[in-house]
């Protein structure tokens, strides 16, 4: 299930005057091994509540590392302004947190398409980023060239005006959503359930969650981070889905090996693996999922 634990507390900082919301997962607060720090996907709906399933198999599972699960900026119970916000913007947010709630390095654990956050922040604090777990990265030709920023610039006025007021409500809508999911994210049509959509439809009750999707959409992640990848020299563990597919249409014809191989030759440390699912591994393959980054996340 991905409903919210309630078991769980949700905490609250301050950062640049915003009210950013995060949670603590420390079983019987015994914690052994590096923390983990969870980085959310973003899209309609998503937010810290996408790692709920994933905590829990790893508690059961018998790990003992503190998990500390934030929201980004503009999603879940963080505030949510209606400002492009951009991978550097995100990275510095996560830097805070690190740097005074957490205090001490992390293993990230990055799903899809934020992996540009991870890349900044690594730049801002690599002495406090221990390794990576990428889930399902994004597709290697979208984040190995410019995209010109004229066009980032465009896309978001067009998202942020009347007409993206518009789309993100049909965007809520449990027919797009199951769509969706289904045509982009899932191998498996039945794992697309009820508590997927509720928590996506829970999710994107509030308008003021679309800007952080339009940001996204916008594509000011979508940057040649080649030269910047090469440079993380922390341990990397890459998870791809067998049928891993692009959001996009560019890249749509790029396989789940060749993406895998273009990561693991660029990333100087860099180690990959490939489980059963799509593009979204913790939900959809939580099992194996957290079996593939047992023995990484013991660094």
């Amino acid at each position: 299930m991905l409903t919210q634990d309630t078991s769980t507390q949700t905490h609250y900082y301050t950062w640049q005057n915003y009210r950013c919301a995060y949670e603590i997962r420390n079983p019987n607060n015994t914690s052994t091994g590096t923390p983990l720090l969870l980085i959310h996907p973003i899209g309609v709906g998503l937010s810290r509540q996408f790692w709920q399933r994933f905590c829990r198999e790893f508690y059961n599972q018998g790990h003992q590392n503190q998990i500390f699960n934030p929201d980004l900026l503009g999603c879940g119970d963080s505030d949510m302004p209606a400002i492009p916000s951009k991978p550097e913007f995100e990275a510095q947010q996560l830097q805070f947190f690190i740097e005074n709630i957490i205090q001490k390095p992390v293993i990230l654990v990055v799903q899809g398409a934020l992996f540009p956050v991870a890349v900044d922040l690594y730049e801002k604090v690599p002495d406090l980023i221990a390794g990576m777990v990428l889930s399902g990265p994004p597709t290697w030709s979208l984040i190995s060239k410019d995209r010109p920023k004229w066009r980032q610039n465009l896309a978001w006025a067009i998202f942020s005006s009347a007409f993206g007021n518009l789309f993100y409500r049909y965007a809520r809508t449990e027919k797009f959503l199951r769509n969706f999911s289904t045509k982009r994210l899932f191998a498996s049509e039945d794992k697309v359930d009820t508590d997927w959509l509720n928590t996506l439809r829970k999710g994107a009750s509030n308008m003021a969650s679309r800007y952080a999707v339009f940001s996204f959409l916008a594509g000011f992640w979508r940057q040649d981070y080649r030269s910047r990848v090469a440079a993380i020299q922390k341990p990397v563990l890459v998870v791809m889905g067998e049928v891993a597919s692009s959001i996009a249409k560019e890249g749509e014809q790029e396989k789940a090996n060749e993406r895998l191989a273009e990561y693991l030759a660029c990333l100087p440390q860099a180690q990959g693996v490939k489980i059963p699912g799509r593009n979204v591994l913790p939900y959809e393959s939580t099992t194996e999922f957290v079996n593939a980054i047992s023995s990484f996340v013991k660094l």
